[in-house]
C-alpha cells in the first residue's frame, strides 16, 4: 500500500497546505487535525461528508482517507429527495460537517461528528491496498435517481500523478481555485492534486476575478476553473490591469468540466499571452486527456491521452474508427487505472458501462486530429445530430456561433425533421436582445466556417440558457 499523501504522512511540514480566506493549516496541522477525524470515524466503510466549500471539507475528506474509508461528499445544495436517495444508497456510518452547519431533515438519523481544524497528534494511516474504495461520488444520468461512482485509491493515485507528469506540476506550485468541493474536479484535482504533491492550494470560497487577480499576484502558480469563471474573467480583462498582471504570470490555466468556448479562449490569450489549457473528465474516470504544459495549447481540443490512459473512438456498429481526419466522428471508450470500479448497488449499470475487454462506454463522442488530439464534439445523447445522412458534433457549430460578434451565448440540439430526419436548432443568447443577428445570418456565419450541412435550420433566442452548478448547459432542459 503506497500512501496518498506522502507530505502529509511522512514528515509533516510547517509549509502552508490549504489556505481558505484568512483561515490556513500547515502540513503538520493538518496531519494532526486529518488524523484526529480519522480516529474518530475509524471503523466506518462510508462517511458523509458535509461538502460546503472550507476548511473543515478538505479536513474531513484526508481524516476519512486515513481511516481507510470511503468519503461520500454531499452537495450542500441538493433537495431533500436527492439526499434521501443518497443516504440511502450509500448507507454512511457518520456525517461529519463544520460546527454549527445546519443540516436538512434527511441527515436527521444519522449520527454527527463536527470537524475541528486543530487537533493534536499525529496520523496513523490504516493498512488498505490500492483497490479499497476512496470516494463515492454520485453522478446524475439523463433518466432515474443519481448513481454512486466507487473510485478506488488506485485511481486517484494513477489520474494525480499523471496529470502531475502531464502538467508538470510539483510541490512547488500553489493553486488556487474557487470549485465546489463536492465532485471530481474541485475536490479530487483542487484539494487532493496539491497534497498530493507537498504543494499548496488556496480556495476562494466564492470565485471572483478579484480573488484570482490577488492570489495569482500573490504567489499562486496554477488556476483551476470552469468555462463560466473564464468567460468572467475574459469580460474582466480589458478594466482590471491587476487581473492582467496575474494571468499573464500564471504557470498553468486550466479549465475543465465542460467545453470552453473558442472565443475566450482567443480573448485571453490576446490579453495575457497565456493560453489555458483544457482536460477531459468524468465521475467515473477521473481525467482521461490534457493538453500538456510542454504541448500546444490548442482551442477546441483536451489534448492527448494521460500516461497509462488508453482511448479509442467506436462507430455505433462497434467499428472502432481509424481515421484521424479530424472529422470522423465516434463514442470515446477509455481503458485503465483511473477507472472508478462499479455504480454502488448497481451492478445491471456496471455492465452495461463496460464492453466485455474492459473498456468504459464514456457517452461522449469526439473526432481525432492528425496528431492525436482529441476533439470533444458532444454527448452521444444529446449532441450527436444525424442530418441529412451526415453524423455532427453540436460543439463545434456552438463554437463556430461564439464567434459571431452578436452572440453571447449559444447552444444547439437536434430536432425531429421529416425530410432530415434532424434538423440543427441553435438557441442563442444575443449580446443585444433588442437587435439580435438573424437566422439567416447566423446559418450562413455557420456555413461558411464549418460547412453548408452543418447551418442551422432554425434558430431561437433566450434570455440566458440553464445550466447546473458546473456551469454546463442543460439542454434537457431546451424545448420549443
Amino acid at each position: 500500500m503506497s500512501s496518498l499523501f506522502p507530505a502529509l504522512t511522512d514528515d509533516p511540514s510547517e509549509r502552508v497546505a490549504l489556505r481558505f480566506g484568512e483561515r490556513t493549516l500547515t502540513y503538520a496541522e493538518l496531519a494532526a487535525a486529518a488524523g484526529a477525524v480519522g480516529e474518530r470515524v475509524r471503523g466506518a466503510e462510508r462517511v458523509a461528508v458535509w461538502a460546503t466549500p472550507s476548511l473543515e471539507t478538505a479536513v474531513g475528506v484526508v481524516g476519512v482517507l486515513l481511516a481507510g474509508a470511503a468519503a461520500v461528499p454531499l452537495n450542500p445544495k441538493s433537495g431533500e429527495k436527492e439526499l434521501g436517495h443518497i443516504l440511502r444508497d450509500s448507507a454512511p456510518g457518520v456525517v461529519l460537517a463544520a460546527p454549527g452547519d445546519e443540516l436538512p431533515a434527511p441527515l436527521d438519523g444519522l449520527a454527527r461528528v463536527d470537524v475541528e481544524v486543530h487537533g493534536t497528534g499525529a496520523p496513523s494511516p490504516a493498512p488498505v491496498d490500492d483497490e479499497h474504495p476512496a470516494l463515492v461520488v454520485y453522478t446524475s444520468g439523463t433518466t432515474g435517481p443519481p448513481k454512486g461512482a466507487v473510485i478506488p485509491r488506485r485511481a486517484l493515485v494513477a489520474t494525480l500523478d499523471a496529470l502531475a507528469d502531464a502538467w508538470q506540476w510539483t510541490g512547488e506550485d500553489v493553486l488556487v481555485h474557487g470549485l465546489p468541493l463536492f465532485h471530481v474536479h474541485g475536490l479530487v484535482l483542487g484539494v487532493l492534486g496539491p497534497l498530493r504533491r507537498g504543494g499548496s492550494v488556496r480556495h476562494l470560497g466564492r470565485f471572483t476575478t478579484e480573488g484570482v487577480a490577488r492570489e495569482l499576484n500573490g504567489g499562486a502558480s496554477m488556476l483551476f476553473g470552469v468555462p463560466t469563471m473564464y468567460h468572467r474573467i475574459a469580460e474582466a480583462l480589458p478594466g482590471d490591469p491587476e487581473l492582467v498582471k496575474g494571468l499573464s504570470a500564471a504557470r498553468l490555466l486550466v479549465s475543465g468540466s465542460a467545453a470552453l468556448p473558442v472565443h475566450d479562449h482567443e480573448r485571453i490569450a490576446a490579453a495575457t499571452g497565456r493560453r489555458v489549457i483544457e482536460r477531459y473528465g468524468m465521475t467515473e474516470t477521473l481525467m482521461n486527456t490534457s493538453v500538456r504544459a510542454d504541448g500546444e495549447a490548442r482551442a477546441g481540443t483536451v489534448g492527448v491521452p494521460l500516461p497509462g490512459v488508453e482511448l479509442r473512438l467506436v462507430e455505433e456498429d462497434g467499428a472502432v474508427v481509424t481515421a484521424y481526419d479530424g472529422e470522423t466522428v465516434g463514442e470515446i471508450q477509455v481503458r485503465g487505472p483511473h477507472l472508478f470500479t462499479e455504480y454502488l448497488n448497481r451492478p445491471d449499470a456496471t455492465a452495461a458501462a463496460f464492453t466485455a475487454e474492459g473498456w468504459f462506454r464514456t457517452g461522449d463522442v469526439a473526432v481525432l486530429d492528425p496528431d492525436g488530439y482529441v476533439r470533444i464534439v458532444g454527448r452521444k445523447a444529446t449532441d450527436l445530430i444525424k442530418s441529412g445522412g451526415y453524423k455532427i458534433g453540436a460543439g463545434e457549430i456552438e463554437n463556430a456561433l461564439l464567434e459571431h460578434p452578436g452572440v453571447r451565448e449559444a447552444a444547439v440540439t437536434g430536432e425531429p425533421d421529416a425530410d432530415l430526419g434532424e434538423r440543427i436548432v441553435a438557441w442563442v443568447v444575443p449580446v443585444d436582445p433588442q437587435s439580435p443577428p438573424g437566422s439567416d445570418e447566423l446559418a450562413g456565419h455557420v456555413a461558411r466556417r464549418l460547412a453548408p450541412h452543418k447551418r442551422p435550420r432554425v434558430v431561437r433566442y433566450l434570455e440566458a440558457l440553464p445550466r447546473n452548478d458546473m456551469g454546463k448547459i442543460m439542454k434537457r432542459a431546451l424545448t420549443s
